[in-house]
Order: C-alpha cells, then structure tokens, then sequence
C-alpha cells in the first residue's frame, strides 16, 4: 500500500487509488502518517481536526473516523487503538512518500558534501520528483498550517542543495531561468540568490550578479532591518575580486 501526502493525500494499492470520504478521514490519516509510528493522542488529534473549537463528541467522531479508514483500507491498514491515542503502523511493503523523500534527501546532501556531484543531484531531483502538488492539500486548515510549513521547507533544502550540485558540474547557463524564477517567488532566500550571482557571473554578467546583490541588500534591510548573511557577501566579495573560488565547485552548509 502507497501512502502519500506530498499533495493532496491518498492512498494507493496496486496503482489504484482507494477512495477517502471527506477531509476529516484525510486529516486523520494524514495526522497518523506524519508521526511516522508514534503515538498520536486524542487532544493532538482533535486540535489537528477542529482547532480551538472541538466538538463535545469529539472522542466520538475521531473513533469514527478511524474506524472508516479502517473499513476503506482493509485489514493492510494497522491502526492500533491505545489508551487515549491512537497509532498506525506500516507494514513491510508500505511506503510513505515524506519518509521515501527524507531518505532519499540525506542520502543526496551525503553525496554532495563529500563531492559525488552528479551523484548528489540525481538523488536529490529523484527526492523531488516525490512531489504531486502543494502539501496536504486537501486536510484541515489546522493540520496543514502545522505540518506543512516544515515540509515544505524541506522541499526548498532539497531544491537548493540540486542547484548547488548542478552548479558544480557546470550547469550554471542552463540553471538562469531556475534561479531567475526561484529568486522571484522566495526574494529572502540568500541560498537561491546567492546561487543566482554566482550563476550570472560564470554566464559573464558580473554586473547583473552585482545589481541582484544590491537589490538583494536592499530588500533584506527594508522588510527584515538585516544586512545580507555571511554567504552573499562572500559571493559579493569573490565578484568583486574576481576570485577563483566562483568557478570551482563549492558546497553552502548555511
């Protein structure tokens, strides 16, 4: 069985999708997913579902929800009932997409800190390739405010540590319309821009990758009243000097 929450939620078997009634039973699953084996007490549960508005029924309604989860995934679904809580546990066979990506993401950011480039970047585009839309997108606006912030920070992590791997094997004119589009919906992350300079400048735009620094600056002091971190300046500084180091291939551990 397939579980996946890299998306809208769902579950697979044998490539096809069994149907979940309602967001409820979604919220639910995917509550007990994300904790991954652990332990998931009723009140996490019901905040997960309602907020800080449950209903008086909720033990109730959660029991019903579980137990139609239970009746749409069969006896391959273990849910395990504890006192207050419950817990689900995958079997062998099962697969989590969140846990495939986090596999498949260390592995990659191994493989990029002790150099193995092409390596780093077939794992972590594979770990990527994981994705089926915006995460939990079809759960509780509790749970999914929660959860899927985290995750999706995760994502970005991943996404930039390609880059990094793709810019060491000399990927840099084919990474500008990645970089240039990245920068324009995250225009406070100095991982991305800082790629992006240092993009331009093997492109021999010196001057762009300068121009995006300032506005970079700009934009950092307006809306967070800081000064650039300790990576673009030191791709402001190599610019500026010309240093070799922007042509040889460099992992960024911020």
């Amino acid at each position: 069985m397939e579980y996946g929450i890299l998306g809208p939620v769902e579950v697979r078997e044998g490539g096809a999708e069994i149907p979940l009634d309602g967001p409820k039973q979604r919220t639910v699953l995917a509550a007990l997913l994300i904790s991954e084996g652990s332990f998931l007490p009723d009140t996490e549960l019901s905040w997960f579902l309602w907020g800080d508005h449950p209903p008086r029924t909720l033990n109730a309604q959660i029991y019903t929800y579980v137990s139609r989860i239970r009746k749409a995934l069969g006896p391959r679904a273990h849910i395990v009932r504890r006192a207050h809580g419950y817990l689900l546990d995958l079997r062998g066979g099962d697969s989590f997409d969140l846990a495939e990506f986090r596999r498949r993401a260390v592995d990659g950011q191994l493989a990029l800190l002790s150099g193995q480039y092409p390596e780093a970047s077939e794992l972590l585009r594979s770990a990527l390739s994981l994705w089926r839309g915006p995460v939990l997108a079809n759960v509780s606006e509790p749970l999914a405010a929660a959860e899927g912030p985290p995750i999706e920070e995760a994502r970005i992590a991943v996404l930039a540590g390609r880059i990094e791997a793709d810019l060491a094997v000399g990927m840099h004119l084919r990474l500008l319309p990645e970089l240039t589009r990245l920068v324009a919906r995250h225009p406070l992350h100095e991982r991305f821009r800082a790629q992006l300079m240092t993009a331009l400048y093997r492109c021999d735009r010196q001057a762009d990758a300068l121009a995006l620094y300032d506005s970079g600056r700009r934009m950092l002091s307006a809306d967070l009243g800081v000064e650039p971190g300790r990576m673009l300046r030191e791709v402001h500084r190599a610019i500026l000097t010309s240093d070799p180091v922007l042509h040889r291939p460099h992992v960024s551990r911020d």
